[in-house]
């Protein structure tokens, strides 16, 4: 059984940081992409970045700059560092991880930004 493990999201101040982490464990093979969306009230989830098994990444236009994703493959985690948040980053996050096989999605965690 695969478990996508979040964490790393709480209340921050408006121009703060915070570090998301989803460890990713069980029986799972050739993990092709690993990326992180959110979902705010009312609004469809998107994607914020992702990172592809070779190392090239793909963000979000409203984040660059910003957030910085990046994977360590020896622990099957992925990490997502946001900096200089502003009120409009406040959604539900998730993890995703993609294999050859299947797609999994983690239960989401939340970031509230405080202006």
């Amino acid at each position: 059984q695969v478990q996508l493990v979040e964490s790393g999201g709480g209340l921050v101040q408006a121009g703060g940081s915070l570090r998301l982490s989803c460890a990713v464990s069980g029986n799972i093979f050739s993990i092709t992409v690993m990326g992180w969306y959110r979902q705010a009230p009312g609004k469809p989830r998107d994607l914020v970045a992702k990172i592809i098994s070779g190392g090239s990444t793909i963000y979000a236009d409203s984040v660059k700059g910003r957030f910085t994703i990046s994977r360590d493959n020896a622990k099957n985690t992925v990490y997502l560092q946001m900096n200089s948040l502003k009120p409009e980053d406040t959604a539900v996050y998730y993890c995703r991880i993609t294999t050859s096989a299947q797609t999994y999605w983690g239960q989401g965690t939340q970031v509230t930004v405080s202006s």
